[in-house]
């Protein structure tokens, strides 16, 4: 399921619906975005390339701490 994780630019008032309409519109309808989740940095390497895996493990905490 496509999920976005999004850093809000300082002062912005971003919310999770716009986000969500903005990316349905630039996407076929099979990758639109179902969930997101505003965090503060993306995880990255020295290379820059994202650390997807980082990603997956804050979302199953965040599922976990729900409980």
């Amino acid at each position: 399921m496509p999920m976005a994780y999004v850093v809000r630019a300082a002062g912005s008032e971003l919310s999770e619906n716009q986000v969500i309409q903005f990316v349905a519109g630039q996407v076929a309808p099979y990758n639109k975005v179902r969930k997101m989740s505003f965090i503060d940095t993306i995880p990255k390497l020295a290379a820059g390339k994202i650390l997807q895996k980082d990603l997956v493990s804050q979302r199953k905490y965040q599922l976990v701490s729900k409980l």
